[in-house]
């Protein structure tokens, strides 16, 4: 397995720095923002000048983040939504980027309109050569779960469907270990790795209340023992929204959280 850094750890650091710190901190890879590449860009700097830094300090990004609304849009509102996330999954190709995080609705829609938008997502995906990765999130109405994420993947029969694995929302859902041992190998595209706070009861949480690998409740080296043993071999990437580490030094922070995925790591038999 490879490890990442997802940039939504270090905030508010400038793209270009960040990309810095993941280099020196030691990771393979840095999991960017659609968002961040186009504030980037409208205060005058060049997708070129990205490409240019993560070839200088020989990062992958291992996959984008995100297009939304695509499942709870209609008519002229949809289309718009779906010709965004055609700019991004184009823009994710340019960036080496084999994956777009697809972030499903925030309140409950009718289960029909997700499949309809996936689907036409993975269409988009076959077009510029990037997967649409299908995400759930345990406090969004649309899927909260795995069980919900894998019932879109059954529904619709697609063998490009796939998922982004996440321990936070595994944790802080209706997601139990059982969920994940099921899930059929190729269905497993990526995987974010945080903790959760120990003080808050599961389904409570919110993203600021993600902590970093051992600080928290999450038995990471039993879902990770069970990643290995279903073969995942991509990525590791480390994503928190945590205040206060986005309050400390920024490359303390990403050396820190490198260094307990690798003790996870070690303890659960996984090479990296």
């Amino acid at each position: 397995m490879r490890l990442s850094l997802n940039v939504s750890t270090i905030q508010p650091v400038p793209l270009l720095e960040k990309i810095r710190i993941a280099s020196e901190a030691g990771y393979h890879g840095i999991e960017l923002w659609a968002a961040e590449l186009y504030q980037y860009v409208g205060r005058g700097g060049e997708i070129s000048d990205v490409e240019h830094a993560l070839a200088d300090h020989g990062l992958s990004v291992p996959s984008m983040i995100a297009v939304r609304n695509w499942g709870e849009t209609t008519g002229r509102e949809h289309q718009l939504a779906l010709d965004e996330a055609r700019r991004r999954f184009e823009l994710s190709a340019r960036i080496g980027a084999p994956l777009v995080v697809c972030t499903p609705p925030f309140s409950r829609v009718d289960l029909t309109a997700i499949v309809t938008g996936y689907q036409e997502l993975l269409q988009i995906g076959r077009e510029t050569g990037v997967h649409a990765v299908l995400e759930y999130i345990s406090f969004f109405g649309g899927l909260s779960s795995l069980p919900d994420a894998v019932s879109v993947l059954d529904i619709c029969a697609d063998p490009d469907g796939c998922l982004v694995i996440d321990a936070f929302h595994n944790w802080n859902s209706t997601t139990h270990l059982d969920d994940l041992r099921a899930l059929a190998p190729n269905r497993i595209a990526h995987y974010h790795i945080d903790d959760a706070a120990s003080h808050l009861p599961r389904g409570s949480q919110v993203d600021a209340d993600r902590v970093m690998p051992g600080d928290g409740i999450i038995d990471l080296k039993e879902e990770l023992s069970l990643l290995k043993e279903k073969g995942y071999d991509r990525w590791l990437s480390l994503e928190l929204f945590n205040a206060e580490w986005w309050a400390k030094d920024p490359l303390e922070t990403a050396k820190i959280g490198i260094e307990r995925i690798r003790i996870l790591c070690s303890e659960a038999g996984i090479e990296i």
